[in-house]
Parts: C-alpha cells; structure tokens; sequence
C-alpha cells in the first residue's frame, strides 16, 4: 500500500468494532477458532499491478460489519484445474513474430510454476476466427472419409513449437482443443463458414478427431480434453468458421461415435459437450441425461456471451457428479449501457475479476481467457464484425491477454492479464473452493456486498481469498472463525490475501 493508505489503514484498524458497523454478532456456522499467521497481500490499482503490500494481521472479533464477509473454508465446493489463455493460431502467430530471447522470455513469465504458472490452455482444431487463414485439417475438394488427405503440417510451422515449450516450462499444463468447422466437405453447405454437419459424416467425423489427438501426440503434445464444437447453437451468419449442431446430432456423436471410439483406443482424453453460452443450460442437462452420451461426458463447457454464471450451478445441482469448464468470453462483450463509460480493456482488471469470482462461485473447476496474444489492433483475425459490433470512441475490445505491437514488438499486458494473475499466481491445482458470503446472508445466496469475492484452500493447507472492487474506495471486514481483519480496498482494483 502507499504510505497515505497504510496510515488510512492503520486509523481505520484502530477504530472500535462497533464503530465500524453495526452489532452484528458472529453467526453459529463461523463461531470456532480464529486464525493467527499474518496475511499477505497483493493488489492491482492505479499504478499498481500485483503488487506487494505490507501484512494484515488477524485480530479477535466479537461484532461484525453488516457488509462483513464471512470466511467459512468448512464450506468446501469444487477443486480447480486452473486458469489460462487460448493458443490460437493468431496468438500463436504474434508470439512466433517475437526475437526468439524475447520470446523465451515471456513464455517464461507466462507458464513458469514461479511465474504466472498459467495451467489450463486452449487450441484450435483448425482455423478459428482469430487466424491468419481458413484451413482445417482435411481440406479436400471431394469428399474423404477415409482421410487420406488428413494433415497438421499447418500447426507445425509456429502452433506446436509453443505448445511444446509452454508444457516445457509447465509440465502440469493441461490442454484442451475445440473445432470451430469440421472439414467443408462433412458439411451441407460444404464450407467451413457456417452451416450444419451431415449425418453422414458424423462417424469419419469420429475418427478425424482421434487422428488430430493422435497426430498431436506424435509431435509430444498430448491433449487432455476436447470439445465437439465450438458455439454448438450459432453459424454467426457465415463470418467465419462455423457449423451449427443440433442437440440430438451432438448426443449421437458422443455416445455413439466419439466416445467409444476414444475408449477402445485407450484414449485418455476427456469429452466436453456444450462450449457454449450460459443460456444454453437447459441443452446441457438434456444432453447429459441421455444415459449413452452420459458415460461418455466428463463434463460441460461454458462460454460467456449470454445469460449468467449461475447457470453453471443449475447444471451442477443436476448432475454434481460432472465437471464444469469455463473456456471462453468476459464482460466486457456484455451489453454496453448507454451514457455509461466503456471500460478500457488494457485497465479493466476489476471487471474481470469480479466475472472470474462469480464464474467459481457457481462451480466452474477451470477459467481459460481468449487469445494469449494479438497485436494492438486485435488481430490477426478472418471475420468481420456484425453492425453494433463497434462502439465509436471506444477502446479496441479484441485484445488479447497480451498485446504485441505490430510494428515495434512492444509488449503490453491488458486488464485480464492483470485479474488472471491474482488468481493463477496463487490458486494451486486441487485447491478447493470454500465458501464466502454476507454475514446477513444466507448460503445459498450470492452476496451483494458491492465487493465481490471468493476463497480457495490450496493443498498445501494455505488459504486464498480473491477480492475485486468495481465501486468507490472502502474498508471491508473478513471474518473467520473468531478472528477478523480489515482490508482497504481502493476504487476499480482486485485484491488476493494469503495465508497459513
């Protein structure tokens, strides 16, 4: 903190719990005892980012704020997988445009167990929209079902080398891959922009997914899990790679085709359906009650263009033995309010954050951002833009997680680097989500408390709690057990408090 905050800090610390709220006593459920070991903090503010702050210590408490969070790590919910970016074959074209020492180095930073230790990555099967050329993987003019034609030597060129070295750096990464377009001759229309798969083609289909995992493989870069497609429920007009499913063809695929195909080949690699928006949870629960496809389903992936993360928990309260996987979108592709500002991509860390919070709460194991890298235009990309698309005077909203200048090399790191690292820095593999919640409320309910949190217990034993602040400055109390802190939180900045 600045040496003005700290004082702030320190006379806030020192003012009566009485004077600080209301007489809220500590409620049953957090009665126990308190913590001890001094907390350590980092915040992203102003001109701050993921910076060091002076320790909070606990302190006894015996009233509470009325805007108090209540800590309770009893309270477990899902354990993480972790977080990352998308390797797309724009992103994957900026970094290779980097000197190889310049890019060493951030790969360095970005996948590094002491660095940003990003663990759960995306890549495309084939051209998505963010690509320097349309292309699958068996281009063929007539149809191919024996794949005679199948080749990754696109992928070869820059997309692999990275892979390698990023698992290099990280060998916990966990990759996931999704296909934006089957081959265009699988298809009605027999092009990659849009349209829908024919039956047909939905057993060769099959086998060119464990061709791509096979072949990858081969190359030493194992994929974990895969997708059937990406935005199943959209063809966005023809703009770019695309193919709409029908519910009962993805069904089909999977318990049919796909999934035991995988298992008699002793495939390891997970299935997940959906890899799209909220609003399509009533899909998800269809598909997973389908008992074929169910065996078959590790679990849901889920965008975020339309509807609401808590979504994710309606899914979850239906099947709570499948996995939740957030793979792609943010707020700020929301609905832009009129009159309101619009928030700069490269400083809204506290948006991010405040999305990410709520994603977990609602049982989400993973969050992966959109591309790691663009250039400061937000390409290279295929589509084009629909009309609306554009907010004139407003900042360019396709950035990637990091921008590379396209003339100079600069690298820039945006608002959702800044988020990801509170999280991705701290939050280990297999730590468990706890819950936090209002003191005045119940847990079932999301809290309304104008900062947004949430609380993880790593495997280590170690605690960390994640705070983001979209409203005006103010002091917030956490209480755990008998035990209290206060913590200052400043306008529009992100917070991550650790402990023993």
């Amino acid at each position: 903190m600045a040496n003005g905050s700290r004082r702030g800090f320190l006379k806030a610390a020192s003012i009566t719990m009485a004077g600080l709220a209301a007489s809220y006593r500590i409620p049953a459920w957090a009665d126990g005892t308190g913590a001890t070991g001094p907390v350590q903090v980092w915040s992203t503010f102003r001109d701050k980012r993921h910076s060091s702050a002076e320790p909070l210590a606990w302190k006894p408490a015996t009233e509470i704020a009325s805007d108090a969070i209540m800590l309770d790590p009893a309270a477990t919910q899902q354990e993480m997988l972790g977080f990352g970016a998308a390797f797309t074959d724009a992103a994957c074209y900026m970094l290779n445009q980097l000197h190889s020492d310049e890019r060493a180095a951030l790969m360095h930073e970005l996948f590094a167990p002491d660095e940003m230790a990003m663990n759960v990555c995306r890549t495309c099967i084939g051209a998505s929209d963010y690509s320097k050329s349309l292309y699958s993987f068996d281009d063929s003019e007539q149809d191919d079902p024996e794949l005679k034609k199948f080749s990754i030597d696109h992928d070869k060129a820059y997309i692999l080398p990275l892979l390698r070295d990023a698992r290099k750096l990280n060998p916990d990464l966990f990759l996931f891959s999704s296909p934006w377009s089957p081959p265009a001759w699988m298809k009605f229309n027999r092009s990659m922009l849009g349209g829908t798969m024919r039956k047909s083609s939905l057993e060769p289909y099959s086998r060119y997914m464990r061709e791509f995992l096979d072949a990858y493989k081969a190359e030493g870069v194992e994929i974990n899990a895969i997708t059937v497609q990406n935005e199943v429920d959209t063809t966005v007009d023809g703009r770019y790679a695309a193919c709409l499913w029908a519910q009962e063809d993805e069904i089909l695929f999977v318990g049919k085709y796909l999934g035991p195909l995988l298992r008699s080949t002793g495939s390891s690699t997970k299935i997940w359906v959906l890899d799209h928006n909220f609003n399509l949870w009533g899909r998800a629960i269809a598909e997973l009650s389908d008992t074929r496809a169910n065996e078959f389903i590790d679990g849901i992936a889920d965008s975020g263009y339309a509807g609401e993360p808590a979504a994710i928990t309606r899914v979850h309260d239906t099947f709570p033995q499948k996995s939740a996987y957030f793979t792609e979108g943010g707020p700020q592709r929301e609905p832009h309010q009129a009159g309101t500002p619009f928030p700069d991509p490269m400083t809204a860390w506290a948006h991010w954050a405040e999305w990410a919070n709520s994603i977990i709460r609602n049982w989400s194991r993973s969050i992966t951002m959109w591309n790691l890298a663009l250039d400061e235009n937000g390409t290279p990309y295929i589509g084009h833009h629909e009309e609306g698309d554009i907010v004139p005077g407003a900042p360019t909203a396709g950035r990637g997680v990091i921008t590379i200048d396209s003339m100079t090399r600069e690298i820039s790191r945006s608002g959702r680097f800044w988020a990801l690292a509170h999280y991705s820095k701290h939050v280990r593999r297999g730590a468990k989500v706890f819950r936090t919640n209002g003191v005045a409320e119940s847990a079932a309910q999301t809290s309304k408390n104008p900062v947004s949190h949430v609380g993880f217990r790593n495997p280590d034993g170690s605690y960390v709690v994640v705070l983001s602040n979209r409203g005006p400055e103010k002091r917030i109390q956490l209480v755990l057990g008998s035990s209290f802190l206060v913590v200052e939180v400043p306008a529009d900045s992100v917070h991550t408090l650790r402990w023993l």
